[in-house]
């Protein structure tokens, strides 16, 4: 049975990879030190999987608590690192705060795997990394633009480091570069949880559809889109959770010959903030109440993903639709205390 370290494994894609990771038989370990989470996660992924991972409270960033925790793991098969801050507009509020979570967290890892080179290494990209790109739909060989956003940059720099880490000690990895994660998990027994105000899209559309928020902003309408709001590429959790899956047991098997790979996680289908909310408003029964206002520091105007390359380098591809996504997360804040 091999172990894998979910960093960030109470998170929202955390907790949805460790199901998936469980029911393929891994042993994992979920570290995670609930900066924008809660630690009933572990019951929700216990109730779906039949078996409750290891969970160790720990900040990745702190260098002696990182190198404690993973003395005791020589035999680590692979880490999958997601705990990283997230937000667009908070990281153009909070910019230190981002660099300095979302940069030692790496570092610190990296520092194991630099001395344990037969463990393999997932990264959490993202999208950000090409700002607005000048073709879509994004391929993984589109420029890497100036970051729009400290949270963006931390993925640019993130992806240099994890390139030159990998190339001076001798591991493997594969950077995910995802565009919108949305949805639940079917079973409503775990989903996006953030803790305070939402700074994405989809859960405050179901706080605010539950009478926990007030209307929703959209903050635009004047972009050069069909209906004036920005585009991006909504994707199923669920989706991108199995995506870690086949890319790790790539990193597993030995395919792939670039010390680090780089696949765009997304479904090829670029939507409007309009179309969100119309997708959720049609797959609930539910209607919105929301207003325009200003534009947003650091948005970008579109982004949709080119999938060949995943569908080619990991045999995978999403497979589950807009409505599909809003109807589970919808039914995920449905079962939340307060709701």
């Amino acid at each position: 049975m091999k172990t894998v370290l979910v960093t960030g494994g109470l998170g929202f894609i955390g907790s949805h990879t460790a199901v998936e990771l469980l029911a393929r038989g891994y042993r994992v370990v979920c570290v995670d030190n609930l900066a924008n989470t809660r630690a009933d996660v572990l019951d929700g992924i216990a109730a779906i999987s039949g078996q409750r991972p290891v969970w160790a409270n720990v900040d990745l960033a702190d260098p002696v608590a990182c190198r404690s925790l993973l003395a005791g793991m020589p035999d680590l098969a692979g880490i999958i690192h997601f705990a990283a801050f997230k937000a667009v507009g908070e990281s153009v509020q909070k910019p230190l705060a981002y660099y300095r979570n979302n940069f030692g967290s790496l570092l610190n890892l990296l520092e194991f795997t630099a001395a344990q080179p037969q463990c393999r290494l997932i990264f959490s990209s993202s999208c950000t990394v090409y700002g607005q790109a000048d073709t879509l739909p994004v391929r993984e060989d589109a420029p890497v633009k100036p970051a729009e956003s400290p949270y963006g940059n931390t993925k640019q720099v993130g992806e240099e480091i994890l390139r030159d880490a990998a190339r001076a000690h001798g591991f493997r990895a594969i950077a995910l570069r995802y565009f919108n994660p949305i949805g639940a998990h079917p079973s409503a027994k775990i989903g996006e949880l953030p803790l305070g105000v939402p700074q994405n899209l989809v859960p405050f559309i179901t706080q605010s559809a539950a009478g926990l928020r007030g209307p929703l902003k959209v903050f635009g309408n004047d972009y050069p889109t069909r209906d004036g709001t920005c585009i991006r590429d909504y994707i199923h959790v669920v989706d991108v959770a199995l995506a870690h899956i086949y890319a790790l047991e790539r990193l597993l098997s030995g395919k792939g010959s670039d010390p680090v790979e780089v696949f765009n996680l997304g479904t090829g289908t670029g939507s409007t903030v309009l179309e969100v909310i119309s997708a959720f408003e049609r797959s609930t029964g539910k209607k919105l109440q929301w207003e325009f206002a200003a534009r947003r520091p650091g948005d970008v105007i579109a982004a949709y993903a080119n999938t060949e390359q995943a569908a080619a380098g990991l045999g995978w591809r999403a497979e589950r639709t807009l409505d599909q996504c809003m109807a589970d997360a919808w039914r995920w804040q449905c079962t939340l205390p307060g709701k």
